[in-house]
């Protein structure tokens, strides 16, 4: 494959919109390839902007800020989903951005993604867009029980009620604050599973093996892969709706879509992201390139390449509350030493200052020889973090 002329090459400085974790692990995989970096977030102590070349210190919206942005970096992505899509418009004027502020912008709003879905012919829930006292009271029975869930802003299982009853559900809309919500109907799940894809410039499309993910109050806890449950079929239309999503929106750059698999085995979309993905941890150390060294190609015009699993892995989220065992008040730093005397165990800490409940503090991947192997490791390393587990 041929380098495109308008490729960005290692020794220019590429943005980031966002300072968190995925911004970090961003910033590392660039600098490791030879780029400068630079981030745009108004926490002095922000992840990635701790390990920043440049860290502009503004909101996002800032007038001053974007334009800093935007003379210091030859190109621009972003690390949050919620980041305001005007502000990535507006960079766009002047240096290429990837993802689009219009495609970020649909991945933003919960209506317009599961409208994108139906257009893509991809299935979703059935589901209804609350935005009035007339449509709620509007709502078909047949999508209760079902979740609430605000259309803008949610993440990590914030802005969602599950609600059974009509009662439930407008007690729910209030507890929202009214907002715009999209009501989904609860489905008969047999598991969770994610595709993340890279889409460059030239439309090329990447995308890393199927990822079976475990989810406890809404927060990711455990990816395992290669994906225990599926069958080929599950994966082959994962893998082509993926793209089919990716394509239809004019992506570039590292894209996320969350799947449901229902118990009769159909497949349904169930949100997407616009950045790598916490399922995606482990591709820096289990796949021979990350999703974060593809979110770089993808965004400079560099080729992209079919990314391969080297090893079965399990992925573990370190929540803040790993910090407070036995309802301590105090934190307490965990047992890093045990669980790295653990053959295959990789420790990835975020750099947080302050440990929180439900608060994404690290991961843990762990590697191995087989699956099985994999396992038993993670199941250890569990245990002694005080993981439940599964």
């Amino acid at each position: 494959m041929s380098v495109q002329k308008d490729v960005i090459l290692p020794g220019a400085t590429l943005g980031v919109m966002g300072g968190g974790q995925l911004g970090r692990m961003f910033v590392h995989a660039a600098q490791s390839m030879g780029y400068r970096t630079a981030v745009l977030d108004a926490d002095a102590t922000s992840p990635a902007g701790l390990v920043s070349h440049a860290h502009i210190q503004t909101p996002y919206l800032d007038a001053a800020g974007l334009a800093e942005l935007a003379r210091v970096a030859d190109a621009v992505t972003t690390e949050f989903e919620n980041v305001p899509a005007a502000a990535l418009t507006q960079l766009a004027q002047s240096r290429p951005v990837a993802p689009s502020g219009e495609a970020v912008s649909v991945c933003q709003d919960r209506a317009r993604e599961k409208a994108h879905f139906v257009a893509c012919g991809v299935d979703c829930a059935p589901h209804a867009l609350i935005d009035t006292p007339e449509q709620l009271a509007a709502v078909g029975d047949d999508l209760l029980p079902g979740i609430l869930k605000t259309a803008r802003l949610g993440y990590d299982g914030k802005g969602q009620v599950r609600v059974k009853t009509r009662a439930e559900l407008i007690a729910a809309w209030d507890e929202l604050g009214r907002v715009g919500c999209v009501l989904e109907k609860m489905l008969p799940l047999a598991y969770e599973v994610s595709v993340i894809v890279a889409r460059g410039r030239d439309g090329q499309v990447v995308h890393f093996p199927l990822q079976q993910n475990l989810h406890r109050d809404g927060i990711l806890a455990v990816t395992t892969v290669p994906a225990p449950n599926v069958t080929d079929a599950v994966s082959q239309q994962a893998y082509a709706s993926a793209h089919q999503i990716a394509a239809s929106l004019n992506y570039v750059g590292v894209l996320c879509i969350e799947f449901f698999v229902l118990t009769d085995g159909r497949i349904v979309a169930n949100e997407m992201a616009p950045r790598p993905h916490n399922s995606g941890h482990h591709t820096i150390d289990a796949c021979d390139v990350s999703q974060f060294e593809l979110q770089v190609r993808a965004m400079t015009g560099l080729p992209l390449v079919a990314p391969v699993l080297h090893s079965p892995c399990l992925m573990l989220n370190l929540l803040g509350d790993l910090w407070f065992p036995d309802g301590v008040a105090e934190q307490v730093e965990p047992d890093w030493a045990a669980v790295l005397a653990l053959s295959g165990t990789h420790l990835h800490l975020y750099g947080k200052t302050e440990a929180r409940r439900a608060r994404k503090m690290g991961h843990l991947t762990v590697t191995g020889a087989t699956p099985e192997a994999a396992r038993e490791v993670a199941l250890k390393a569990a245990a002694i973090l005080g993981i439940a587990p599964f």
